[in-house]
């Protein structure tokens, strides 16, 4: 299911305009972004929870010469699914 299809679905069960549909996504989508981007954790009990972690600096190989590189500390978008999510995915 892609961007547009999800916007379709929701409309459909909610009963509202396609449109209104796609504003709610893209600001949901926005929210969850920004409040990443501060370093919040955001929970939607029985979906799950976003957070952000820091993965540590390491070395590694480029393939193709075999030369040895560092890699850069960055920090990463993490999801774990919740009961509910995990439960209807089985």
């Amino acid at each position: 299911m892609n961007k547009g299809e999800l916007i379709e679905a929701v409309a459909k069960d909610v009963g509202i305009s396609k449109a209104l549909a796609g504003r709610v996504l893209d600001s949901t989508i926005g929210t969850i972004t920004k409040g990443l981007s501060r370093g919040e954790r955001i929970a939607l009990v029985g979906f799950g929870s976003f957070s952000v972690s820091t993965r540590k600096a390491r070395s590694g190989r480029n393939p193709r010469t075999g030369q040895t590189i560092t890699i850069p500390a960055t920090k990463v978008a993490r999801f774990k699914a919740g009961d509910k999510l995990a439960q209807a995915v089985k």
